[in-house]
């Protein structure tokens, strides 16, 4: 029986019919075809190298330089030949980093059109064109070409990273080959080259050492260590970290002090920065939760009008025998009413909003969509140098035979106090404090300036932390230094472990001065100064006070003294085998920034767990998580722990620890990569190049603009330009801000869609005209629609937004609360425009007087609407909530002048085949606007009385 009148409705059709029912079915065909070509990020961990890494190197840190060397077939006093150097060239490559070509900017700007909600606009695009409505086609293609060159600009490349991590490296060295020395371009570096150090180089190639003086490295770039690393050429352990590797020097490093040779042992994509920036090329980038919730969204609402058209469409001609031509536009006015046009152009106007209101509190959005995603976030995982502390050295303690000090202060501006038991202290009161930090001044080769308000330092942090603390206590080095001129100095070497130079007044008088390791002062001094006079040594005391200084993650030096001779002009190892008088002990450390402190209990109350993950130490890295009060810092997990875990291990491990140190570039893409598989949403902060691929990995990477590495920069999704971890707080709250406002865009348009919906769908069914046109309809949803719903973007954040949890990850976008109040008032919506239609039309009105009064009502209904959705668990009856906005003033300013335009000017009726409004119906009209808003107020309020 069904059978036949499907073929009987088939053969009454004309020509004309078939050909339209051919292309509505090509249309609808060509939507699901696009459904069914999307493609799904996964959310599971995978990460891939373009090149798979060398497996058969040696182990070099193992080594003794001689074996390095007899492993690279060379000489150190020789060199590699030019045949040495052709066979290793061939071999191994120029010492550049492989560069892919990026996607052209055609291809990127292609891609931005890649998104179910761009296909369903330019489906509805293809139908009006189909119906010669050019002038709808144009505008709604003038929302998609809007909305994707705004993704286009914001978006950023990852060949940027990749970019920046190559201008780190070298441009020039000075090498050794065919036993001459001679400086070549970085790039000509070959394994096995003989290449000399000095301070201020920066290293052009991964290089074992051969011999060091005085060597320091500045690493923190890539390993996080927060001071210059001490060099050496011994062996070191197989299963040394990175950072442990005394005896080698990566690429792109910076010498900071002392000289070295070294034999290369990797170039290019093979040294450490290079498998970095294959990290970084290959590591999966992870769609956010927004565009997941989104395309899911998108998903249901295609695949809703799909099947609503095709049923209108099969209903008025088998069941109502309509004509294929009428049914056709009828089906083309409910894709129109049930596609919410304006949705793209709102989400990423407010998506704008909060990147411009980021861009006020010092936070840079590179990529659209993290300002949302921000708002997501469950986890921070954080750097330590240089995010959650200042990364400049200050010292903190200063200790003497008599009494133990705090040194307030961060930093180096020379703003703090010396407190004895939580008082105050003079340093002038105090002879033993007064003379300990004079001769961290003498005993000193760094330097201080001040630049613009700011303070520079020149030369070690640790000797410049120590002249902060003498400015703290009114002493500068250049008047002391003028009133005691240095003569001769024992520069520090790693063999002695100290530092002693001679000074000479303006009398002939002659002090020598000792800084350095305190193991090593307390087996030279055979006294200690005290206010009474000095005394024999105590040295388990002094060993108790270096125990106690290191376990609260604080570096110790040890200052000592001793007269010399008058007019004594040279210094040897001889002068320092007595008399020597230890005046003190400094403690040292990169302190935690006050606002980081306060920005991690904000962190804790907004349900956000914050990680720290670092290269340095153990036990400097718990003492900063105490001092930042993060929920677990009596605990760490190292990098070498983390190489013996299984994923499913740490991944249990994971969640309850929250300090991870010594860590390696792939252990904190690993620690990122574990944390989402976990279902959390993780943010990664950095500053240095072994913080790019964990930023580029996790769903928000956060870089430090003011001391950050251009790669740090360029991996991330926004860019901090005042390093200062609260402002990602600040950031988080306006993410969450956007997400609560683009919800409240989403419940808004929704019944209007819904409505102007069900009132095409009822009127097919009861055989009655259609209420509103579909270029009525197109003009509320593209106009007074998309211009109310925008007010909506500007709304401030509620004031116990960063009491809530965050959101779960897989949160639909509406939820059961929002899916009853959007069904609600859809079918009060279509009710309203229901009513005065038919009203009007039995009173006499015409046609088009009664769809005018329709379109008309729908919009009143929107703007009283506007005014109860702003707030959708509290009521708003009240004059200060309704208008609190000045985007809400605006935007219903404008709207009401479009309407009135829209109705009263006489070029509006010939577009839109409108009516003017007499005072009655207009009474008529803002009564069912009233209605509607009292009505929602009366459901807020029984649903606060019994659901809540």
């Amino acid at each position: 029986m069904k059978d036949s009148v499907i073929w009987h409705y088939l053969a009454s059709l004309t020509l004309d019919d078939l050909s339209l029912t051919l292309v509505l079915s090509f249309v609808f065909g060509l939507s699901a075809l696009w459904q069914l070509s999307r493609v799904r990020r996964k959310r599971h961990t995978q990460t891939t190298t373009g090149a798979e890494p060398i497996t058969d190197t040696p182990d070099w840190h193992t080594m003794t330089a001689e074996a390095a060397l007899k492993a690279l077939h060379v000489d150190a006093e020789q060199g590699l030949s030019d045949a040495d150097v052709e066979q290793q060239l061939a071999l191994h490559g120029p010492n550049h980093l492989p560069e892919k070509k990026p996607p052209s900017a055609l291809l990127r700007f292609i891609s931005q059109f890649h998104n179910l909600l761009i296909y369903v606009l330019l489906v509805t695009a293809a139908i009006t064109a189909l119906l010669d409505h050019w002038t709808d086609t144009l505008v709604i293609l003038g929302v998609v070409l809007v909305n994707s060159v705004i993704g286009y600009v914001q978006e950023g490349k990852a060949e940027d990273a990749l970019r920046a991590i190559r201008q780190m490296l070298s441009s020039h060295a000075i090498v050794l080959r065919n036993g001459k020395k001679t400086t070549l371009a970085a790039g000509d570096l070959v394994p096995g080259d003989i290449v000399m150090l000095q301070s201020g180089d920066k290293v052009p190639a991964d290089m074992r050492l051969i011999n060091v003086k005085n060597l320091q490295v500045q690493e923190a770039a890539l390993t996080g260590e927060s001071v210059p690393v001490e060099k050496k050429t011994n062996p070191v352990d197989i299963d040394a970290v990175l950072g442990d590797r005394i005896n080698l020097t990566y690429s792109g490093t910076l010498v900071t002090a002392g000289q070295a040779k070294g034999v290369v042992i990797a170039t290019g994509a093979n040294t450490e920065i290079g498998h970095i920036s294959r990290m970084v090329a290959d590591v999966q980038t992870l769609t956010t939760p927004l565009l997941l919730q989104m395309a899911v969204f998108a998903r249901w609402i295609t695949a809703a009008v799909i099947v609503l058209s095709s049923l209108v469409f099969a209903f008025g001609m088998i069941v109502r025998g309509g004509n294929a031509i009428d049914m056709f536009m009828t089906v083309v006015g409910l894709a129109v009413a049930a596609i919410p046009e304006g949705l793209p152009a709102i989400l990423t106007v407010t998506l704008a909003i909060g990147v411009q209101s980021l861009a006020h509190r010092n936070a840079i959005i590179r990529r659209l969509p993290a300002v949302e995603t921000l708002g997501a976030v469950s986890i921070i995982c954080s750097d330590k140098t240089g995010t959650l502390t200042r990364n400049e050295m200050t010292v903190r303690s200063v200790v003497t035979a008599d009494r133990q000090l705090e040194v307030t202060g961060t930093g180096y501006e020379p703003v703090g106090e010396f407190l004895f038991d939580g008082k105050a202290l003079s340093p002038d009161s105090d002879a033993v404090l007064l003379q300990s930090l004079q001769t961290a001044i003498y005993c000193n080769d760094a330097s201080v300036e001040q630049k613009h308000e700011t303070w520079k330092v020149h030369g070690d942090p640790m000797e410049a932390a120590l002249l902060i603390a003498g400015l703290k206590a009114d002493l500068h080095a250049e008047e002391a230094l003028t009133a005691w001129p240095r003569v001769d100095i024992i520069p520090f070497e790693s063999e002695h472990k100290f530092m002693a130079t001679l000074h000479r007044n303006h009398q002939g008088d002659a002090m020598i001065y000792l800084k350095g390791a305190p193991e090593r002062l307390l087996k030279l001094c055979s006294l200690e100064r005290a206010a009474d006079g000095d005394r024999p040594i105590q040295r388990d005391t002094w060993n108790t006070a270096i125990e106690a200084l290191a376990k609260q993650g604080q570096r110790v030096l040890g200052v000592a003294c001793k007269p010399a001779q008058t007019h004594q002009a040279e210094l040897d190892f001889n002068d320092l085998d007595q008399g020597l008088v230890l005046l003190g002990l400094f403690g040292l450390i990169d302190p935690p920034r006050t606002e980081a402190i306060a920005a991690v209990k904000e962190c804790i109350t907004a349900g956000i767990r914050v990680k720290m993950i670092t290269g340095d130490h153990q036990v400097t890295a718990c003492s900063i998580a105490a001092q930042l009060n993060l929920q677990n810092s009596r605990e760490a997990i190292t990098g070498q722990m983390i190489d013996t875990f299984s994923d499913e291990e740490l991944l249990a491990r994971v969640q309850d620890v929250d300090v991870f140190a010594r860590v390696s570039p792939e252990h904190k893409l690993r620690l990122v990569s574990l944390l989402q598989t976990g279902g959390a949403i993780v943010a990664m902060t950095g500053d240095g190049v072994n913080d790019a691929p964990a930023l580029r990995r996790a769903d928000v990477g956060i870089a430090m603009g003011h001391k950050g590495t251009e790669a740090a920069k360029d991996a991330s999704e926004m860019v901090i330009t005042d390093d200062n971890f609260a402002t990602i707080v600040h950031a988080i709250e306006q993410g969450r801000t956007v997400y609560a406002n683009l919800k409240k865009a989403i419940v808004f348009l929704l019944p209007v869609n819904g409505g102007e919906s069900m009132s095409i769908i009822v009127a097919i069914l009861l055989g009655y005209t259609l209420p509103i046109t579909p270029l009525q309809i197109l003009w509320v949803n593209m106009v007074s629609s998309v211009a109310l719903a925008m007010a909506l973007a500007f709304d401030p954040a509620e004031p116990d937004l960063m009491t809530r949890p965050p959101r779960p990850a897989k949160e639909p976008i509406l939820s059961g609360f929002l899916v009853w109040r959007i069904a609600l008032v859809s079918g009060l919506f279509a009710l309203g425009v229901f009513s005065i239609f038919y009203w009007s039309q039995r009173q006499g009105s015409s046609l088009e007087e009664a769809r005018t009064y329709a379109v008309n009502t729908l919009v009143v209904m929107e703007i009283f609407y506007l005014l109860s959705v702003r707030y959708l668990r509290v009521s708003t009856l009240s004059f200060k909530r309704m208008f609190n906005s000045m985007a809400v003033i605006y935007a219903l300013g404008t709207v009401i002048t479009l309407q009135l335009i829209f109705t009263y000017a006489p070029f509006m009726e010939r577009f839109f085949d409108t009516r003017p409004i007499d005072f009655v119906h207009g009474l008529e009209i803002l009564g069912i606007g009233l209605g509607l808003f009292l009505l929602l107020e009366l459901e807020k309020s029984v649903r606060r009385k019994f659901f809540n």
